[in-house]
């Protein structure tokens, strides 16, 4: 089946990554795929725009269904092999434990939305706008926003049991904010300063199915700090 499928993904991009991470938790090595260079435009080429006309990434495509958000990408993935590899999540019927599970997981997920869009906002700012023409306050309150949602996530690896976002175990909610939080860390943000997420991330760098999807420019150059003081 694994055959039949095609992404198309850049390397560093959370949205990417994930649906990279969630086709290996679920065994499905093998299908094709094709690594673009945002640098060089790759992404708003003709191939890409046939798939996705918004030229993003991930493009991705099971036989002739496409689904190009990586949200999507996921749960499509998990749906439609749910006996498949890793459960990223668990049934609910007969049991209040598991749906309470899979509603914190259901949480942790769509969260994960809004620090992926305020780690964005500060990224873009920062690499988008010249520094001649920033203005420092507008900078300085993405930055406190920002920062507000990280120790919000501090928080939630303290409460957790089993070092993973949501219960005991490695679920749909990693799939989906790890990358986020190996961004942020690998773009300066202190460990001394969120130990927590720090030992998240160093914790999910020995898992196999991040390993094996480990960006390849982060190994051949070292990130920019420019989460460093958040």
């Amino acid at each position: 089946m694994a055959k039949d499928m095609t992404l198309w993904w850049g390397s560093g991009s959370p949205p990417c990554w994930r649906v990279l991470i969630a086709l290996e938790e679920k065994k499905l090595q093998g299908y094709n795929q094709k690594l673009l260079s945002f640098e060089k435009g790759e992404h708003k080429s003709k191939e890409v725009m046939d798939v996705n006309p918004r030229g993003q990434l991930p493009a991705f495509k099971c036989g002739d269904i496409v689904i190009n958000e990586s949200y999507g990408a996921c749960f499509f993935l998990e749906s439609k092999f749910k006996s498949q590899g890793t459960k990223l999540i668990p049934d609910c019927a007969g049991s209040d434990n598991n749906c309470a599970l899979i509603a914190l997981i259901m949480q942790r997920v769509f969260e994960g939305n809004t620090l992926h869009q305020k780690m964005a906002e500060v990224f873009m700012y920062n690499w988008k706008v010249p520094e001649n023409e920033r203005h420092e306050s507008a900078f300085e309150r993405l930055k406190e926003t920002l920062t507000t949602e990280v120790q919000m996530w501090e928080g939630y690896l303290k409460k957790t049991p089993g070092g993973f976002l949501a219960g005991e175990n490695f679920s749909m909610a990693d799939v989906i904010v790890f990358p986020s939080v190996a961004l942020l860390l690998h773009m300066g943000l202190s460990e001394d300063k969120y130990p927590k997420l720090a030992e998240y991330y160093k914790k999910l760098q020995g898992r196999p199915s991040v390993k094996a999807t480990w960006p390849p420019t982060w190994k051949e150059t070292p990130g920019q700090e420019i989460f460093k003081d958040i």
